[in-house]
């Protein structure tokens, strides 16, 4: 099964207990760090999520991930967590939910002479990001980005 086979089928499984408990489906990963793989489910909440909201949708998961479907995986470590205040955004419905609201978009190498733009999320459509700073409308190409995520001033 690739990661992205996995990601897929663990979203279908996670997907009623997360509607059970109150929670919605952010994301869902199975990447290497380190030396490890790392299975995570990002979950969210209006208002907020909880270590509580994380537990509960883990303990009933975590029965299903151990299943014949799964036994081919490399070990993994099994992460659930909140989206958090600068959470990625990666689906169309995360950037359709954050119209308005300041992102910081990371590049893979530098566009305009920086690897960070921030700015107001004006626009996302197939990939591309436009940004409106200092009064400025750009548009930012998906094979330039390495990540989008809101960004947070404190």
């Amino acid at each position: 099964m690739t990661a992205k086979e996995v990601c897929k089928r663990v979203w279908e499984l996670s997907e009623p207990f997360a509607r059970e408990i109150g929670v919605t489906l952010w994301d869902v990963t199975f990447e290497k760090e380190g030396g490890q793989y790392m299975l995570t489910i990002t979950i969210d909440r209006d208002g907020h999520t909880d270590i509580d909201d994380c537990e509960a949708l883990s303990r009933a998961v975590d029965p299903l991930l151990d299943g014949r479907e799964f036994a081919s995986l490399p070990p993994y470590t099994l992460c659930v967590s909140s989206a958090g205040l600068t959470r990625r955004l990666k689906r169309p419905e995360h950037f359709a939910a954050f119209l308005g609201s300041e992102v910081e978009v990371r590049f893979y190498r530098p566009v305009n002479g920086s690897k960070l733009a921030v700015g107001r999320l004006c626009a996302y459509d197939d990939g591309r990001v436009t940004l409106e700073a200092d009064g400025v409308e750009t548009v930012y190409e998906p094979k330039d980005i390495a990540a989008v995520r809101l960004s947070v001033t404190i």
